[in-house]
């Protein structure tokens, strides 16, 4: 079983787990109370370049241990001082040591929209995220089908969120612009090697169709982010080369070439 496989069967678990102690009804009350969004999309188009979705996370598979301990109200906080165009925060608890309560005092302590970054297979967890303060929810192509993609596109929509539609090759990439997905998140990780690639980006991004694209994942390096936003890439995420530094907000800002 891969790494995908095995946190998408806890994820069904989870799911199981959520309908079962909280329930959809009373999600979807808390969700139609929280409030509008803050304009996750919006706030990739606008501001100063390169834009940056700062990215919180303690752990990942991948690299095991990254920061234990951090405080996601801290670094929200040092993000949104650096320039960040807006946060993404790890929410799953078993692989990634994260949780919704980081996204809560993240959003608290600034005015960026905020992504809620897990592993979303089904509609209870984007009325959760939804309840929870989220702006944008991540939508993993290789994880669902194209009718359970579609619909939870369409819940995202009903609720007010974005969706940040993630992919990892030209096939991938065609299912999402079939389902007219607006914010395409190219990813440069190879979900079976681990590696990252930032050519995978030049290669798609062509075939984004004019859509608004973000490169996610091994982005360490401010001329790499200079060179693909002057490509055409509208916003960039990034999580372990800030998270790793002693001053996550500092490295931001070497990152967008302010200091």
């Amino acid at each position: 079983m891969s790494v995908l496989e095995t946190i998408l069967a806890r994820k069904r678990s989870e799911v199981a787990e959520l309908r079962r102690s909280t329930g959809e009804s009373a999600l979807l009350a808390r969700a139609r109370d929280a409030g509008p969004a803050r304009g996750f999309a919006r706030a990739l188009s606008v501001g100063a370049r390169p834009r940056v979705i700062a990215e919180f996370k303690r752990a990942s598979p991948s690299k095991g241990e990254i920061r234990a301990g951090a405080d996601a109200a801290e670094i929200a906080r040092a993000y949104a001082a650096a320039g960040a165009a807006a946060l993404s925060v790890l929410t799953d608890r078993e692989f990634f040591r994260g949780c919704l309560d980081d996204l809560r005092r993240a959003r608290a302590v600034c005015a960026l929209p905020v992504l809620r970054k897990d592993f979303t297979i089904d509609a209870i967890q984007i009325l959760e995220a939804r309840a929870a303060g989220a702006d944008a929810v991540l939508l993993i192509v290789a994880a669902l089908s194209d009718r359970e993609l579609g619909e939870l596109l369409a819940c995202a929509r009903e609720v007010g969120l974005d969706a940040l539609v993630e992919v990892h090759s030209e096939a991938e990439l065609e299912r999402a612009l079939l389902l007219d997905a607006a914010l395409i998140g190219i990813n440069n990780r190879d979900l079976a090697t681990f590696k990252t690639d930032v050519a995978r980006t030049r290669e798609l991004l062509p075939r984004a169709h004019g859509r608004t694209v973000i490169s996610e994942s091994g982005l360490d390096s401010r001329e790499v982010i200079r060179a693909l936003d002057a490509e055409g890439v509208q916003a960039f995420l990034v999580g372990e080369a800030l998270m790793r530094d002693p001053d996550p907000g500092a490295a931001l800002r070497r990152l967008r070439g302010v200091t």
